[in-house]
């Protein structure tokens, strides 16, 4: 079997505004989707939480390190089956920062969390978790009525409601795939470091790329 071709040695470190991004929206979606109800205060605070570290991560794409920039690791589809496919027949490359199938996975959760984020805006009419603390026991629920009714400093109207409906579908739909991809990306981690011999976890944790 030939010797695998390298295009470009990792980087040394995962810069901390990126790892800190990954986990903390990492635990967010998880403690959400597995020990919370939504609607509770929680649920909504660490929906806030999601977002701010979207943002933060999406500014850090364009202003960031060589390797956390959007031009180090375009989405490319054609280019991640292609890696998939080299995976699979034992041809593993290194990348200067995320493979083109990690690429493709990481647009994907960007693309998901943002649409959950913002339906979940249009669901609570943007409430704060202060808000959505005063009027936890009709939230709980189900009722937002109350939120929507402070925030706009009027009653609903059927269009406004039919709105909602449709956003809390999608956003039910979009964070179940959300948790799909996350199973995915797990077992795409433990086949590329089996592959590549060496740990992929500890450097998002504690940002030394290569042992």
């Amino acid at each position: 079997m030939a010797t695998p071709r390298t295009t470009a040695a990792p980087p040394s470190l995962w810069d901390p505004v990126v790892r800190i991004t990954h986990w903390g929206i990492a635990v967010s979606v998880l403690v959400n989707a597995a020990l919370d109800e939504g609607g509770s205060l929680l649920h909504v605070s660490l929906g806030w939480l999601v977002l701010a570290l979207l943002v933060l991560r999406l500014v850090w794409g364009v202003l960031g390190p060589r390797e956390a920039r959007f031009s180090a690791f375009p989405p490319n589809p054609v280019a991640a089956l292609r890696h998939v496919r080299q995976l699979a027949s034992g041809r593993v490359r290194h990348y200067p920062s995320h493979n083109p199938a990690g690429a493709l996975m990481a647009y994907a959760f960007w693309a998901c969390l943002a649409l959950v984020t913002v339906t979940g805006l249009v669901m609570t009419g943007g409430a704060t978790p202060m808000q959505v603390a005063d009027d936890k026991a009709a939230v709980a629920s189900g009722d937002w009525s109350a939120l929507i009714r402070e925030s706009e400093g009027e009653s609903s109207e059927d269009g406004d409601n039919s709105l909602r409906h449709t956003a809390e579908e999608v956003h039910e739909v979009v964070a179940n795939l959300l948790l799909i991809l996350a199973a995915l990306h797990v077992v795409g981690v433990f086949v590329e470091a089996r592959a590549l011999r060496r740990s992929l976890v500890a450097p998002m944790v504690l940002g030394q790329r290569r042992k």
